[in-house]
């Protein structure tokens, strides 16, 4: 293949997506159209299902979930993971430590 397959590839996934059922502004759609043509995968969906993954991973990672958590909720992945707080775990107020019901806790999990 050549780079003006790519071209053509592009401008094809391009104009796919404009179709999508999701809104995506102009950069968003370039750059996934490039996606599309460099991995070629069985939908755009599948792209937007691992971006998802990617971006959730990164912030787990660096902690700007825990931080963004705690600013908003004043609780942290792991405790909402836990279905307690840090002072909860250690045995201090709150629900005594006892956390979620079984039915409750494995909706919350997430499994990498």
């Amino acid at each position: 293949m050549t780079l003006d397959d790519l071209v053509d590839d592009v401008q094809d996934a391009n104009r796919d997506l404009k179709d999508a059922g999701f809104a995506l502004d102009r950069e968003s759609r370039t750059e996934l159209a490039m996606l599309v043509a460099a991995l070629d995968p069985e939908d755009s969906d599948e792209l937007v299902r691992r971006a998802i993954h990617a971006l959730f991973d990164s912030y787990v990672q660096s902690g700007k979930l825990d931080f963004n958590l705690r600013s908003e909720y004043d609780a942290t992945y792991d405790e909402y993971l836990a279905g307690m707080s840090y002072d909860e775990m250690a045995g201090a107020g709150g629900a005594g430590g006892q956390g979620l019901p079984q039915d409750e806790e494995e909706g919350r999990r997430y499994q990498y």
